[in-house]
């Protein structure tokens, strides 16, 4: 099985101040998961202030891994620091004998193939020892504020956020002990295949002659038998398969009459658009594939096809032979997000430009950058010929002036910092 560790950390947008409205979430999940972080910590001041600081939007970002649930804490007029709470991870067995409990459960199996998570899941946990909730003492908190409260009340308001969270993914509590959706969906369809390879099937202990020295399914089956005495019958041998036609004679010629590379890329793209389709209905992607206008399916065909005669043919063909270059370097850096940020020009709003400023300011102290030139959602550093663009992904996009031109130049980060340090470190 899995470790697990293949499911990278998740991040989340910070939430929104928010002067009323009820802080315990609505969900099943929610309310569960909070129970169970009131009752594992010592009642005081600091559950109630918790509470408070969860609605203040003080909370930066909030990033799920495996283990650990982390944000920055922005208070007025000091640099921001961190704040975590870690859950210890379950070991494979554990994992494998739940896998086996929710296996026992076909409404619960295709539940969880879904992408749902059913509350079933709970008690399948708490019978295979793996605790999903975090038990008496078992969620561990690490704050930078430094209040002599343990645990404090930072720490309180990020475990309230988690919990909004999983009012809207409960698998994310699965990624927390250490299996993300993709590898929990995994390990359930190995035990699920694994299955009818390792019991006894029905009929078994049949011999293959039949009763009265007659051959197996010479005996009709009465009408009326039940299901289980008619498959319990011996099993009938198939035919014998049928030679195999003869290779037809070489020709150059397409059998089709169609040329054979066009086809096997219109496949190659059918096959890849079903995988993310089917993707999206079992669970392991969060959205489907967005549909892409004749431009942006353009740009994907260049981008994706190695044969350098399809972008040659798509540039005399787009009617945009100047712009196609840079969006293809676009697309293969970021897909139609990092598209878009090429394209589109936009207002970020306060509490981003802010968190920014903070990242640039803190990750750089020793670099001796200048102060970037901000217009909409680019930030310029002209004299290095450096910029980086905010997407409405709330992820960076690294660029690179070439030619008087800029040029995507790197992966995209949900910190500013991290993908400066992608130019930097060219």
């Amino acid at each position: 099985m899995s470790d697990g560790h293949e499911d990278l950390a998740q991040g989340f947008a910070a939430f929104p101040a928010r002067q009323s409205g009820p802080v315990r979430g609505r969900s099943w999940w929610a309310r569960t998961w909070m129970a169970a972080v009131e009752d594992g910590w010592p009642a005081g001041a600091s559950l109630k202030k918790g509470r408070a600081v969860a609605r203040s939007g003080r909370l930066g970002p909030l990033t799920v891994g495996p283990g650990h649930i982390a944000a920055q804490v922005y208070e007025d007029a000091d640099e921001p620091y961190t704040v975590a709470l870690a859950l210890p991870e379950p070991d494979d067995e554990r994992w494998d004998a739940l896998w086996e409990r929710v296996a026992d459960r076909p409404a619960e199996t295709a539940a969880l193939l879904a992408g749902e998570v059913p509350p079933y899941l709970l008690e399948a946990a708490e019978d295979a020892r793996l605790g999903l909730l975090p038990g008496y003492g078992e969620l561990d908190a690490d704050c930078g504020c430094d209040a002599p409260d343990h645990p404090c009340a930072h720490a309180v308001a990020l475990a309230w956020q988690f919990s909004w969270l999983l009012g809207e993914d409960p698998r994310l509590l699965l990624l927390v002990r250490g299996r993300g959706g993709a590898t929990a969906l995994e390990e359930l369809r190995s035990v699920l295949f694994l299955r009818p390879l390792t019991e006894d099937g029905p009929g078994d202990d049949v011999t293959e002659q039949g009763e009265n020295g007659t051959e197996p399914g010479d005996v009709p089956v009465p009408e009326g038998t039940p299901p289980a005495e008619a498959y319990a019958r011996p099993r009938v041998p198939l035919p014998a398969l049928p030679p195999l036609p003869e290779l037809p004679e070489e020709s150059d010629a397409p059998v089709t009459g169609i040329e054979a590379d066009p086809l096997e890329r219109l496949v190659a793209d059918a096959a890849a658009r079903a995988a993310a389709l089917l993707a999206y209905v079992l669970g392991t992607a969060a959205e489907p594939p967005p549909p892409l206008d004749l431009w942006q399916d353009t740009v994907r065909i260049a981008a994706t096809h190695p044969d350098p005669r399809v972008p040659a043919r798509l540039r005399d063909a787009c009617g945009r032979p100047d712009a196609l270059d840079r969006a293809v370097e676009a697309w293969r850096w970021g897909g139609v997000e990092g598209l878009k940020v090429l394209e589109e020009t936009w207002q970020p709003d306060a509490p981003a430009v802010a968190r920014a400023r903070t990242s640039l300011s803190t990750g750089w102290e020793d670099e001796n950058l200048p102060a970037p030139v901000v217009s909409g959602n680019h930030w310029t550093l002209a004299a290095r010929g450096l910029q980086l663009r905010y997407g409405r992904d709330a992820r960076w996009y690294p660029y690179r002036a070439r030619s008087g031109t800029w040029w995507p130049a790197g992966p995209p980060a949900h910190d500013p910092a991290l993908a400066l340090a992608e130019l930097l470190g060219d």
